[in-house]
Order: structure tokens, then sequence, then C-alpha cells
């Protein structure tokens, strides 16, 4: 990162810390689970186990020559690291190969009634569709009652700590995530509101994460803003194919979307407003394919740069967009969130429930205080939770976390 001294790169060939769990345990779980979810034939059966046997104690194997990324990944570092351990190279870059190869076991690419199946589908849908989900719309009717700052806090917080149903994590972690939420480790949403006036007409960009009820209170913040004139239109970057298991896709949108119109009470309300923005054009979607990319958005190609320069805000949502957007190193604490995101061409605001290593731009004291009650358990368990800003990303001036 710019004007930063680069910390340790982070990989997974430590044994017993969390990126070596994941590689380990919780790809393993996927692959099982997906075998599983849906009724694939002998030849796919045998692709998925071939995963499984290699993910585990083989070792990174190139992309079929036909595929049609095949020079993409080529040049995302794909020539680099085959022949390597899983375990060996970067964990970012590690796992984000390993759901292009779960794809690729599933033939999700290629012509068949396979073709464009999303292997995660039951599990997101039976999210969506849960009863608990009805629960949590239906608290926006109580809501509705009071004055608009607090309903903006509230569904601002609603769509943080929306980060907390992804289903990958829960995989790992044995079940539901706990209830109760300890707080923030920093927040500047003071900051971020002042990017958002009453009379604001900018661009939002949203970086959206997980589908489901994660993407549920992403979609209600920002209708939210839409129908109090703090924006003028949202662009939602989502995922152009199935990817982490819960990160939203096109499709993914198309059933929140449904979930929410189809909903009583102030949620359809809502719905039907963001099915209006829709069809006039103020809410648009881009999957660009650079979102399902193994590498950190300091090297984004110039196209999405020139999006987000033209934006007023971009928020950028859950754990794994944060570790490309500071860089999926071990950066000390302490080190400043505007030194690392310096480099992002406008105004950037990262909204995350802590579930990785990964962590800058908290005080002395906060630190202190986390390692001193929790070890570095903190820093994975989804129980704490972040706000951070950098407005002057993009101007040559910052503010970061206070």
């Amino acid at each position: 990162m710019p004007d930063t001294a680069p910390a340790p790169v982070i990989l997974g060939n430590e044994t017993g810390s969390f990126p070596h769990s994941v590689l380990a345990e919780r790809h393993p779980a996927i692959i099982r689970q997906v075998r599983a979810s849906l009724p694939y034939g002998p030849h796919r059966q045998r692709a998925l186990d071939a995963l499984l046997a290699g993910c585990a104690d083989g070792v990174i194997e190139p992309l079929p020559a036909d595929a049609h990324d095949r020079d993409r990944w080529a040049a995302w570092g794909l020539d680099t690291y085959a022949g390597q351990s899983w375990f060996d190279v970067p964990w970012l870059w590690s796992e984000s190969y390993f759901y292009r190869r779960l794809l690729e076991a599933v033939g999700y690419f290629r012509p068949g009634p396979e073709h464009a199946v999303d292997p995660f589908r039951p599990v997101k849908t039976a999210e969506l569709d849960a009863p608990r989900t009805d629960e949590e719309l239906s608290a926006l009717d109580r809501l509705e009652s009071r004055p608009a700052g607090e309903r903006a806090r509230a569904l601002l917080h609603g769509s943080l700590w929306g980060n907390r149903a992804d289903l990958g994590f829960r995989l790992s972690a044995g079940g539901d995530t706990p209830a109760a939420a300890p707080g923030l480790v920093a927040d500047d949403s003071e900051i971020l509101w002042s990017l958002l006036p009453p009379a604001g007409s900018g661009t939002l960009c949203l970086v959206a994460d997980n589908a489901g009820r994660e993407l549920v209170p992403d979609l209600l913040l920002v209708a939210h803003l839409l129908a109090e004139g703090r924006i003028g239109r949202v662009v939602l970057h989502v995922k152009p194919y199935p990817y982490y298991v819960s990160d939203a896709t096109p499709a993914d949108l198309l059933d929140a979307l449904r979930r929410l119109t189809a909903a009583p009470g102030a949620a359809g309300a809502y719905g039907r407003l963001l099915w209006s923005a829709v069809t006039d054009g103020r809410l648009t979607v881009r999957a660009h394919p650079f979102s399902c990319g193994p590498l950190p958005y300091a090297e984004m190609p110039g196209d999405l740069r020139a999006e987000f320069a033209a934006a007023a805000l971009t928020v950028v949502k859950g754990d794994l967009n944060y570790r490309r957007l500071v860089g999926d190193r071990r950066w000390p604490p302490t080190t400043p969130f505007a030194d690392l995101t310096d480099y992002f061409p406008g105004p950037v605001a990262a909204l995350r429930t802590l579930k990785s290593d990964v962590i800058c731009g908290l005080d002395a004291g906060t630190e202190a205080a986390l390692v001193a009650a929790e070890g570095q358990r903190w820093r994975t368990a989804g129980t704490h939770a972040l706000i951070q800003v950098n407005a002057g990303a993009g101007t040559g001036r910052t503010s970061g976390a206070p």
C-alpha cells in the first residue's frame, strides 16, 4: 500500500491458525454440503471428490485449457501458483481459487443441465424463506414511527450486523452466530452520514457481500436513503457468479426483492420502492468480473476505478471485501485505515463484522482491552464489528478512524 510499509501477507500454512482451519476444515465441509444438497450425477460427484482430496492434500491445479476465464486467472496469478500447496500461497488467493474450482467441478460454466445452477442456492433460499426472516421484517413496522435519524441509524446497524448471516462462516462455527453484539471496535458513522447529506443527489456505490438475510437489510438501508433524498442513485455491486457460499449474485438480488415485495407492512413498502427504483434506473446492478478476483482493490481495473471515483461514497460490505480493501496482510491493528485506503479513487466506508484476522484503524486502548478480554478470538468470532470511513480517499486528504 502507498506510504505504508507492507506487513506480511496472510498464508494458510500455520497449523492452528484461522486461515489454516478455513482451508483444512471449512472448504471440505462446503464440498460435502454441496455434494449432498443437489442431485449431481456420477461425473460431477467424482469431480467434487477429486477436489475434496486435492484441496486437503494436493496442489493447486490449473484450469482446463478451454475454460472461458483461463487467461483472466493466469493474469491473476494462476501461472505463478499452480503446482504449489493450497496452504503456501496467499490465503485470499487460495480461498478465491477454491470457489472457482468448485464451480468447475459442478459444471457451472459448462454446457449441460448443471450450467448456471448455483450450488449454494438450497442454503440461500432456506435462509431467506425462514420464519426468522419474517420476524426481522416485521420489526420494520415498529421502526416506522421513529424519527428519520433514528430509523437511519437502526437501518445502518441492521446492514452492519446483518453480516453475521454469512452462511460460509456458520458452516465452521457450528450453527448460528451469537445473538448478542458486544459493540463496535471503531465507529465512523458520523463521517459516513456527513457524506450523505439530507439534500444529497449523488451516487452511492454499495459493494454487497452476502445474499439472504444480509442483502435484505442492505436493500432496506438503500431504500431509506432513496426515500429520504440522501442519495439520488445507487449502484449495487454483486458477484457475477456464486462465490464464498453466500455472496450475493444478480439472481440473489431478485430473490431478495421478491421476498420484500411479498412481505406485509413496511417491508413490502420498501420492496415496492426498490422495485420502482430498479425500473426507473435509480438502482442499477453491476457484476464486474473483478468482484470474484483474488486480488486487493488496490489492483482494480480502470473501469471499476472510474465508477468508484464518480460516487459520492462507496460502501464496502463484509469481511472479504474488507480484506480486499485494506490488503490481506497482518497489519498492526493500530495502522490507520486512511493510510491503507488512500489509493481508493473516492470516499470509501467499510461496514464489517470481524470474521478474519485482518484489522486496522483501532486505537491502542481498544486493541489492548480486546486482547485482555478475549485473546485473539475477537478478530474471527463474528461478535465485533466496525464502521470505518476515509472521506479523503481520492482527494489527497484523509479522514480515517479516530
